[in-house]
């Protein structure tokens, strides 16, 4: 009886309560890639967009929870992204990636729309907090 009784007062959860959050990495850079999947692979399911204009099509088909967003990429560059996705979606977490780390950079990402800004080379450390503090 007492073992009914601990099973009928455990929380029932979602399944999706147990799934890992999805994170878009818009990456032209392989290598900078690679160190990216690496940090976030215990951690999070990601997939990758190649450029701006990727990234905003994998936004719409695969509703990610949170979009790491590179600045300098081919043919759309991820501040132009970042608008176009803004207009859609005002509530995805955007995190500029940039080796650019310069005030003006970062103030012309948060214009753009991203809530946070990572400069690389990236720390693996601040990376996964800044992550954590938008989507856990």
């Amino acid at each position: 009886m007492c073992l009914i009784k601990e099973v009928l007062t455990i929380k029932h959860y979602e399944q999706e309560d147990f799934m890992m959050k999805r994170i878009l990495i818009a990456e032209d850079n392989d290598s900078n890639y690679l160190l990216m999947s690496y940090i976030l692979k215990s951690h999070y399911e990601f997939s990758r967009a190649l450029n701006g204009r990727e990234a905003v099509e994998k936004v719409k088909a695969e509703r990610p929870d949170m979009v790491l967003m590179d600045i300098q990429m081919p043919i759309m560059d991820g501040l132009e992204a970042t608008r176009l996705i803004r207009a859609e979606m005002a509530d995805l977490p955007i995190i500029a990636l940039t080796a650019n780390a310069f005030d003006n950079d970062r103030q012309q990402a948060l214009d753009a729309g991203c809530n946070d800004f990572i400069s690389k080379p990236v720390n693996a450390a601040l990376c996964l907090e800044v992550i954590a503090k938008y989507i856990g």
